[in-house]
């Protein structure tokens, strides 16, 4: 992955708009940090293979940005994208990462559904 340059990240997610697109979205703020610190309160979210379409997609902020979908019926967003990969099947792979480098959210985008 490489870090999220705004525009580039824009235009992948028009070229995916108006698709029926599978998501992945999942967030964490280090689940296995409790197994070390009781005092810690895990938390996330996770979604696979949701099936949605979107009519278009926002990425906003300064860094780390904030990506929306808004479809006809709501939004999916994800805060904190540092970082960005179109892969070898044209998925569009989004991550933020914490200062320490550890996965806090993922939005990934694909036509085909996520193994």
């Amino acid at each position: 992955m490489e870090p999220a340059v705004k525009e580039h990240v824009q235009k992948e997610i028009d070229r995916l708009a108006g698709k029926e697109v599978f998501i992945h979205l999942e967030t964490t703020n280090g689940a296995y940090a409790s197994h070390f610190d009781e005092t810690f309160f895990s938390s996330g979210a996770y979604i696979r293979n949701a099936q949605l379409v979107y009519e278009h997609g926002k990425v906003t902020g300064k860094g780390p940005y904030r990506v929306g979908l808004k479809m006809n019926f709501g939004w999916v967003y994800a805060e904190g994208i540092t970082h960005f990969e179109v892969d070898e099947e044209n998925r569009l792979l989004l991550a933020g990462h914490d200062f320490s480098g550890k996965l806090a959210v993922a939005l990934q985008i694909s036509e085909t559904p996520f193994e």
